[in-house]
């Protein structure tokens, strides 16, 4: 499969702009990875399966397409743990842990790379709008059920 300039762009600029996205609630939360960090995590991934299925021969043997992507699901998606793991910290003393969700962030934007490497359009388009839920609704939420609060006050 040979894609033109205009899609690769799209492609790249739909990965780092869902990463950011996600980094400004991280850089909103004063947390240790923002905009930046996951801007160049989806980036980095879609130009990984970018290049994985431009490579001469891809587009007449699909299952060769099919080990490319799987390789890159299984070695991208385990490398970029370390990024995340990275971002957990537990206290022994308090028995907390921070960080989690920081380190999940990391994951998805990697996973959205991905998909707009591939061009799995409509997968993005629903990934990116629920991520976002999760991260800013979600708190709001548990904030409100922690207080002992209704929702709808």
């Amino acid at each position: 499969m040979v894609l033109d300039f205009d899609d690769i762009a799209l492609r790249l600029g739909a990965a780092a702009l869902a990463g950011a996205l996600i980094g400004v609630n991280r850089d909103m939360q004063d947390k240790p990875i923002g905009a930046r960090t996951l801007g160049l995590v989806g980036l980095g991934t879609a130009t990984v399966a970018v290049s994985a299925i431009q490579f001469p021969g891809m587009a007449e043997n699909p299952d060769a397409a099919s080990r490319v992507v799987q390789g890159i699901v299984q070695g991208v998606m385990t490398g970029i743990s370390f990024i995340g793991a990275g971002v957990v910290l537990r206290d022994a003393k308090s028995k907390t842990v921070e960080g989690l969700t920081t380190a999940a962030t990391v994951w998805v934007t990697a996973a959205l790379g991905i998909a707009c490497g591939l061009g799995a359009w409509r997968s993005v388009a629903v990934a990116v709008p629920v991520t976002l839920v999760l991260l800013v609704a979600v708190p709001w939420i548990e904030g409100k059920l922690a207080k002992g609060g209704k929702l709808l006050e």
